[in-house]
């Protein structure tokens, strides 16, 4: 192939010296009304980087009407040439050299890339855009960032409904865009609780899984866009889905996918080495036998099973194992082994062996010569860690975990002594059921960068996993993510609300800026408290609701009317601070049209309007609970009237959500399950009005 370059470059400068042709003065042009560019991108590179081209070429064809094409050699190109070079690959690096331009990227570095108009001195009259990675993530890092900031392709452009700007002419004098190694080295996303994911477009296949949730896989169509927007983002890693049995095709699938993109993957918490519970039950189900699931009694059991499971995820690429050892339903592993003993102690050297043993199987059959591998300490973990109680194997990642969700780091990150030469890293919430946020965003940018300031003080920032839930309701605070773990020392949380504003917002930027300040502030409760989210009111309320049944059909009194009294406050308390972030909505909407208001809508508007609802909900459960302890009947009907009110306000912020091509948006909705909500408001009306019946009459 450079053989053959050679001889095109000597043809090109004989033509240019007989023209004059100056290219220094030309810009470089992507499309235009005379055609493209081409982009090359080398056969010895990895099938990612092709399909990152082919996402370069689409986004100019629905800017411009025009699709460069994708090809293999520089020899087949125009005038306009988009070239990959990749440190990783070395042959990329000497045809780079081969065209009179030196590489600027050094092999062997972490994701860093530069992106760089040049007139290549080996061929006159041509103009490149070279992206230039040290690696070959770093190269697809670095053509999305030129789309990105360039072509001005929204990351998030499909879950934020922001479609491409249309132009005629793609053209620059300059392009210049570089990036060195990133602050957290492995920068994931968490797709779990993706209830609404999996359903919202049908089925991706089934499931064989003993649980509530969970019964099918998302499909390609909706996987492939959650894919596309992580890398788009610069993120490198996904645990593709809250439970992945690869035995099951449609599961393996998920992660197939996910390599395909580029990305790293890795398992759930609840699912060492791949294996949960259920994925434990389906195979020895699949060979006759019922074993139930204890370590402490089956430990050979379990160790055939890791194994298979070890060699079938061992054949994709960038593995980044989990291990530890947790129960049934991301439960502790003694709530379903009684066999586990009681001492902490105990407990923790069973978990320990476990590792170990994982650890093992790990380093006998991934052909990596230094596997990679984390355990993520969740609930007990972060127990058992902050008490010395655990020990991990050499090599392996110790993950650090919010309080669920993001508004504080557990006691072990800041009681926990760092060991020489262990690596550290972080998981947090954007997202979290049952307590939530899952329908709404909760935590600002400004509350996770305050977290991950202090990952990167307490030296945890090798690794950070970012449960996301159903992406859709979190892409600002994901964008938010990208830009703060790529780059921390460059990234401030009021700059980055400023340009994030400005850029969807226009006119009415300061006040969406003041709206969606106003909406975090709500949950803040000082000194790292925070308010109710959507799923401790949806259980706040459930518990409620029973309770206004349970008082009208057996004349039960309640035990604490003053607990009562007490969320009903904090609940009115945090109703009044949520109404501040209204006030603005009607002037913003005023001065938004298209694209830009229809995101407001859905990002801030319909989220508040959720909240809302959900607070009068929870308030009217108190309300009519309270007044039932006193027999006012007609208080309470009343109050239960005004919860049923509270329910469509819910809906009414659903609406705007369920729009056009995500009209079936929320009907995977099965986490919340606002149906149950409001079939129990509606419950507690019947049995409230039969009560009231039954006291006319008998009087």
């Amino acid at each position: 192939m450079l053989r053959s370059l050679g001889l095109l470059i000597a043809a090109f400068v004989a033509f240019s010296v007989g023209s004059k042709v100056q290219s220094d003065d030309r810009p470089f042009v992507l499309a235009d009304a005379d055609g493209t560019a081409e982009i090359v991108v080398g056969e010895q590179l990895p099938p990612f980087l092709r399909t990152a081209a082919d996402d370069l070429a689409e986004d100019c064809a629905r800017i411009t009407g025009k699709r460069p094409k994708v090809v293999s050699r520089v020899e087949d190109c125009g005038n306009n040439i988009v070239l990959l070079v990749s440190g990783e690959q070395p042959e990329t690096v000497s045809q780079l050299r081969a065209l009179g331009l030196k590489p600027t990227q050094q092999a062997g570095r972490w994701e860093t890339y530069h992106v760089r108009t040049a007139a290549a001195p080996k061929l006159p009259g041509k103009q490149l855009l070279v992206i230039e990675g040290s690696d070959h993530r770093g190269a697809m890092f670095g053509l999305y960032a030129f789309c990105k900031h360039y072509l001005k392709v929204d990351p998030f452009y499909f879950w934020a409904d922001r479609p491409l700007r249309k132009q005629d002419r793609l053209a620059w004098q300059r392009v210049e865009k570089a990036a060195g190694e990133p602050t957290f080295r492995y920068r994931g996303w968490f797709i779990n609780d993706e209830d609404l994911l999996t359903e919202w477009q049908g089925s991706g296949g089934p499931r064989r899984i003993d649980y509530r949730y969970y019964h099918q896989v998302v499909p390609a169509t909706v996987s492939d866009r959650v894919f596309e927007a992580m890398v788009r983002a610069e993120f490198n890693l996904v645990i593709p889905a809250s439970f992945v049995d690869i035995r099951n095709p449609a599961e393996e699938r998920l992660v197939a996918d996910a390599v395909r993109r580029g990305l790293m993957v890795s398992q759930h918490h609840v699912e060492p080495l791949g294996v949960s519970a259920f994925a434990f039950d389906n195979y020895w189900k699949s060979k006759g036998r019922t074993v139930p699931y204890s370590f402490v009694r089956h430990r050979a059991e379990f160790e055939e099973i890791w194994r298979d499971s070890v060699r079938r995820w061992a054949k994709y690429p960038g593995v980044v194992w989990q291990l530890g050892l947790r129960g049934i339903a991301d439960r502790p592993v003694w709530t379903s082994d009684p066999a586990v003993p009681a001492d902490p102690a105990a407990r923790g050297k069973l978990i320990s062996d476990a590792m170990a043993l994982q650890w093992k199987i790990v380093r006998e059959i991934d052909p990596r010569p230094q596997p990679l591998a984390t355990t993520t300490l969740w609930m007990e973990g972060a127990e058992l860690h902050a008490k010395g109680l655990l020990s991990f194997p050499d090599g392996v990642t110790v993950v650090f975990s919010d309080n669920s969700p993001g508004w504080q780091w557990q006691d072990d990150f800041f009681r926990v002594v760092r060991e020489p030469g262990r690596r550290y890293g972080v998981y947090y919430h954007h997202q979290l059921w049952n307590q939530g946020p899952h329908l709404i965003q909760g935590p600002s940018p400004q509350r996770t960068y305050r977290l991950m300031a202090l990952a990167v003080e307490k030296n945890a920032h090798d690794y950070a996993m970012l449960n996301v839930g159903n992406v859709r309701e979190f892409v600002l605070g994901l964008q938010a993510s990208s830009e703060m773990l790529r780059r921390f020392e460059q990234f401030d949380p009021d700059r980055f609300m400023t340009q994030w504003t400005d850029e969807r917002f226009g006119p009415a930027a300061e006040m969406a800026r003041e709206a969606y300040r106003l909406y975090f502030a709500s949950f803040e409760r000082g000194a790292n408290r925070r308010g109710l989210l959507d799923g401790e009111l949806v259980s706040a309320g459930t518990r409620f609701y029973s309770q206004v049944v349970a008082q009208a059909a057996k004349g039960e009194k309640l035990k604490e009317p003053e607990r009562v009294r007490e969320l009903l406050a904090s609940v009115e308390s945090q109703r009044n601070a949520l109404q501040r972030a209204a006030a603005g909505f009607d002037d913003i909407l005023a001065k938004l049209s298209g694209d830009d208001r229809r995101f407001f809508e859905t990002n801030l508007v319909a989220q508040h309007r959720i909240m809302t609802g959900l607070l009068d909900w929870v308030a009217s459960a108190c309300r009519a609970s309270l007044a039932l302890d006193k027999d006012d009947l007609e208080a309470v009907a009343d109050h239960l009237a005004a919860g049923r009110g509270a329910m469509a306000v819910i809906r009414s912020g659903q609406a705007l959500c369920s729009r056009g091509s995500w009209k079936d948006w929320y009907r995977g909705d099965r986490k919340m399950n606002l149906s149950a909500a409001e079939e129990l408001t509606k419950k507690a009306s019947d049995a409230v009005a039969q009560r009231h019946r039954g006291s006319a009459s008998s009087n």
